[in-house]
């Protein structure tokens, strides 16, 4: 096994954290480009984010296919391969001719978009020691913030200058470099021990998950909160680039720097759970986003990013701990268990907008705060049931 801190364990954690920002780069690029798109295409605020909700979720489905898969084959092929392919749909992208084309190219681009991260962390549970895992899982995640940022950044920027094609041109062009360096850098698995690929065994799996309470919590709780969480990034776009801010694709592209607090939260996120109750940093985490949708009814722009950066925060340090409970607690088919938590988890954000779309038209960003925080209440009943198994658990073990 690797140990935390070891040269492998520095090698392994540079590849995948590469592998992680690439893929989030590719996912949210359109994003910063939806309130011009929905005026060049004359679609609706729900249709254009479909663009977003189409790619979340066939990355959803295709977590069902790779993280049983990858438990049969290997991981490190499934991860190569699809990041590749990512990288050429975004150049493919580039010239769709119709907003049908691009919502097919985008659904098809969330397919393969699932690969790496369907066993990312399947692979370090199989290959790293227990707390060399939880420190890589947050640096993984941070990854992922700052795949996130750059797609939107890179995005609106270079969309300020020419337009979708060279948005998505500058996002297939920096993956295909990418992914030479994260082929050269990822190991080959040493502690991998195949299952036969069953369709009846891998179903079995995802079944035993699903009816195993204390993975079903962690599940429910990623689902719910991405769903408010990234999709009121889409809909802040909308706000802010309509009066008084009318802020151009460039502009709310750098909205998204706001993500460094999730960066921060998910770096952190290991040293506050071996100081403090996992489970409890996880509800915190909750209440902290909560706060900070409060803080984004200000009307200063100021304002709203400090609201924006303490909901990031908040977001990725539930996150980050919610992910690796699930790498602690499952038993066996972690490849099947890890994807399971990102279903969920995408699922989630693809159906955001049917959840928010009426509150959204009902009070604006106002009614977008009502909404989310009917949710939150919900992930916070889950965090604080976590957090008292896990009271339980420590109380049996004495």
């Amino acid at each position: 096994m690797i140990e935390a801190k070891t040269r492998a364990w520095w090698r392994a954690t540079a590849a995948l954290c590469l592998g992680s920002f690439l893929v989030f780069i590719n996912l949210y690029v359109p994003q910063p480009l939806l309130p011009g798109l929905k005026e060049a295409y004359g679609v609706s605020t729900l249709m254009v984010s479909l663009l977003m909700s189409v790619s979340t979720l066939s990355l959803a489905l295709a977590l069902l296919v790779f993280g049983p898969l990858s438990d049969a084959i290997g991981r490190e092929a499934i991860m190569r391969i699809t990041l590749f392919l990512a990288g050429c749909f975004s150049l493919a992208l580039a010239f769709a001719p119709t907003f049908e084309t691009l919502l097919l190219l985008r659904l098809l681009q969330g397919f393969v978009l699932g690969g790496l991260p369907a066993v990312a962390i399947a692979w370090m549970g199989d290959e790293f020691d227990k707390p060399a895992l939880l420190s890589a899982v947050g640096l993984y995640i941070g990854a992922n913030t700052l795949g996130g940022i750059s797609g939107r950044i890179v995005g609106g920027g270079a969309a300020e200058l020419g337009g979708p094609t060279a948005a998505f041109l500058s996002v297939g062009a920096m993956t295909v470099v990418g992914c030479v360096v994260f082929w050269r850098l990822l190991p080959t698995s040493q502690a991998f021990t195949p299952k036969r690929f069953q369709l009846r065994h891998a179903i079995g799996d995802l079944i035993g998950h699903l009816r195993t309470p204390v993975l079903l919590a962690a599940y429910c709780l990623g689902g719910i909160n991405f769903l408010i969480f990234i999709n009121q990034y889409s809909y802040i776009t909308f706000r802010l680039a309509s009066e008084p801010y009318q802020l151009a694709a460039s502009s709310l592209g750098l909205i998204f720097l706001t993500y460094l607090g999730g960066t921060f939260g998910s770096t952190v996120s290991g040293r506050l759970a071996e100081r403090f109750s996992p489970a409890g940093c996880i509800s915190a985490g909750i209440i902290i986003l909560m706060f900070g949708t409060a803080v984004t009814l200000a009307d200063s722009l100021m304002l709203i990013v400090v609201g924006l950066t303490i909901n990031a925060f908040g977001f990725f340090l539930a996150h980050s701990l919610a992910s690796s409970w699930v790498g602690r607690y499952a038993q066996g088919a972690r490849g099947s268990a890890s994807s399971l938590y990102l279903v969920f988890y995408y699922l989630g954000a693809s159906v955001g907008g049917f959840w928010l779309e009426p509150f959204w038209r009902w009070g604006e960003w106002q009614g977008i705060a009502v909404g989310s925080w009917l949710l939150l209440g919900v992930t916070l009943g889950i965090g604080i049931g976590m957090w008292c198994f896990e009271r339980r658990s420590r109380q049996v073990g004495h």
